[in-house]
């Protein structure tokens, strides 16, 4: 046993410091990223957010509405292939921000390769909830010589060591978060966990030594801890309980007191397991929950809110373009006191 004493931070504890800036509205800021992927050798251009493979988050209807603003999906992983055929034909372009999720058993192969050969694809996204086991490592290695042309997110990890080490296994961007999600339990139910902004800083400082990338996963609840993500070395946002609640949303609209909302549920809650396994093994536990969300309308007013608070942000340093972002950015720490306040303002707004 051994305890670090070294101070680790998540999105609440610190703020951006403003910086003298030249620019004069936050339409001169541009959010759009392109990135040369390490591996697949692939050139990409968008603005780097990502919606999350999750059941409710992870449709074809949100990968439609996102794709117009050139931000991406993770489509989730129970998608059958058959159905990848329509929603490429209705528009290629789509496909260029469109990740095929996969966990990492004995089926998950075969049928990207099904996928690949009736839909084609280019990037594809390996999720499992413990990035640290050797065969997760090995599934890297192996889907990265059936597919040596696509690009691979590969995740969740939260480690500069792990980090590298899937990068050289064959990722190209390393999605970053162990138990920071608005219905993930795993730090309640194992102990395991990780800061998320000392995690973002800590990977992307290992990957980008590497030339690979890093996603950040989970913990943001407002356009600021977007920014956030991105300051701290974030090459991509990733996205659920934000863009939660939506028409592009799986599920139906409900009442509830007068009021109207739909189903959220983590990947690894009970509701999940029973759905797609039949039941919780008995090995395990449920390590997510579900929870009934407010029903929010077009997710493109929730996007462009997003967009427009990073945006702000970068007005705020000096950054003309996102990339900048993370040179310009300085994290006050904020003193427990303050921190409280800012944490019952956004629990009553």
């Amino acid at each position: 046993m051994r305890i670090e004493e070294e101070i680790k931070l998540a999105f609440k504890d610190v703020l951006i410091r403003p910086k003298r800036s030249q620019l004069g509205s936050r339409s001169e800021v541009s959010l759009e990223r392109e990135f040369k992927f390490l591996h697949s050798g692939k050139i990409w251009k968008g603005v780097p957010i990502i919606a999350a493979n999750m059941d409710h988050t992870g449709t074809f209807n949100m990968a439609t509405a996102l794709s117009e603003h050139k931000v991406m999906t993770a489509l989730t992983k129970f998608i059958e292939p058959e159905q990848w055929v329509k929603f490429v034909a209705e528009k290629v372009a789509r496909k260029n921000f469109t990740f095929v999720s996969a966990g990492l058993n004995d089926k998950d192969i075969p049928r990207l390769q099904q996928i690949q050969k009736q839909a084609d694809f280019d990037f594809i996204c390996l999720d499992v909830a413990n990035g640290y086991t050797q065969r997760f490592v090995d599934f890297i290695k192996r889907v990265r010589e059936t597919f040596p042309d696509k690009t691979i997110m590969a995740g969740n990890v939260v480690t500069g060591e792990m980090t590298e080490e899937l990068i050289l296994s064959g990722a190209d961007i390393i999605k970053v978060g162990i138990g920071p999600g608005s219905v993930c339990t795993t730090r309640k139910k194992t102990g395991v966990g990780y800061p998320q902004l000392s995690a973002v800083i800590e990977c992307a400082d290992a990957a980008h030594g590497l030339k690979g990338l890093v996603c950040s996963d989970g913990g943001c609840t407002v356009p600021g801890d977007v920014a956030k993500a991105f300051g701290g070395g974030a090459d991509f946002v990733m996205l659920g309980g934000m863009l939660s609640g939506h028409d592009e949303c799986l599920g139906d609209i409900f009442e509830k007191d007068g009021k109207k909302f739909k189903r959220f549920y983590g990947m690894s809650s009970a509701e999940a397991m029973n759905k797609y396994h039949g039941q919780v093994a008995e090995y395990r536990a449920s390590e997510g929950k579900s929870v009934d969300v407010p029903y929010r309308g077009a997710v493109e007013n929730t996007l462009l809110d997003i967009l427009g608070g990073v945006r702000s942000t970068c007005t705020y340093v000096g950054a003309s373009e996102l990339k900048e972002l993370s040179k310009r950015t300085s994290f006050i720490r904020v003193s427990m006191q303050i921190n409280d306040i800012f944490n019952e303002y956004n629990v009553a707004g």
